[in-house]
């Protein structure tokens, strides 16, 4: 599959999650740092969506470890936090 066709993919997986939390965490993630990853990194995402959302919530705010599988920039970045949107 093409890159284009793997990202559009992709942003649809992480959009459409079945909660809307979960939906601004992972889609948010994916909008601010997908366009930049390399084929690995995709690759640790795509894993990374076949999880539970409430054990990709957790991983992000801290409050449980997460696998050894998806320490790394992608698991650093997903903790920032800083990509959720807020409605003002």
């Amino acid at each position: 599959m093409d890159r284009e066709t793997r990202l559009k993919r992709l942003h649809y997986r992480a959009h459409h999650r079945g909660t809307k939390e979960a939906d601004l965490l992972i889609g948010g993630f994916f909008d601010t740092h997908g366009v930049g990853w390399s084929d690995d990194e995709m690759a640790l995402f795509e894993a990374l969506l076949e999880e539970q959302d409430v054990d990709i919530m957790a991983w992000a705010m801290g409050t449980q470890a997460a696998p050894a599988q998806y320490e790394g920039s992608i698991l650093a970045a997903l903790k920032t936090l800083n990509y959720v949107p807020i409605a003002r």
